[in-house]
C-alpha cells in the first residue's frame, strides 16, 4: 500500500495513537519534552528549518532547554532530530545518529509507526541520562503530531 505524502493523511488515526503513546511513554522517563512535526517537504535547509519550526512550536521556551523535535520531510524523505541547548550542551555531536539512522532502516522498509515509535523511546532513552524524571515533573508541550507547512 503506497502512503499519501501529505501529513494530514499519512497517518490514520489508530496510527498516529501509537505515536503518542510513544511519546507519553518516553516522556515518563524523563523531564525532557519530545514533538514530531510532519511536512510534505523540506524545501530549505533542514537543520534551519527544523530550528524554525522548533522555536514556532515554542519549543525552545522549556523550563529545562530540554525539547527535542523530530522533523519528517514526506516527499523528499528528509529527518532532522534536533535538541534544544540544555540537551545539546551535554551530549556529543552524534548524540542524534543512532535514532535516526533507526528512522531510516524502519521507513526504508515501511515500517513507518514502528520505526517512528522505536526512536521515540530511544529519545526518551537518552533523555532520562541527562533529564531524568522528576515527581513534580508537568508536561510543557504538547504531545500531538504536529502537522504541515508553519
Amino acid at each position: 500500500m503506497d502512503r499519501v505524502l501529505h501529513p494530514k493523511k499519512f497517518f490514520n488515526s489508530e496510527e498516529e495513537k501509537k505515536i503518542i503513546e510513544a511519546i507519553q511513554a518516553a516522556e515518563k522517563a524523563t523531564s525532557g519534552e519530545i514533538r514530531v512535526h510532519l511536512t510534505k517537504e523540506i524545501k530549505t535547509d533542514p537543520l534551519k528549518e527544523a530550528i524554525r519550526i522548533f522555536k514556532i512550536l515554542k519549543m525552545d521556551k522549556t523550563q529545562q532547554s530540554n525539547g527535542c523535535l523530530v522533523l519528517i520531510g514526506l516527499k523528499n524523505k528528509k529527518i532532522v532530530v534536533i535538541g534544544d541547548k540544555g540537551i545539546n550542551d551535554l551530549v556529543e555531536n552524534n548524540f542524534w545518529d543512532d535514532v535516526i539512522n533507526n528512522m531510516v532502516k524502519n521507513f526504508k522498509k515501511q515500517c513507518y509507526v514502528e520505526g517512528l515509535v522505536k526512536s521515540i523511546l530511544m529519545i526518551g532513552d537518552k533523555l532520562k541520562k541527562f533529564f531524568p524524571y522528576t515527581a513534580d515533573d508537568i508536561n510543557e508541550l504538547s504531545d500531538t503530531i504536529s502537522k504541515e507547512n508553519l
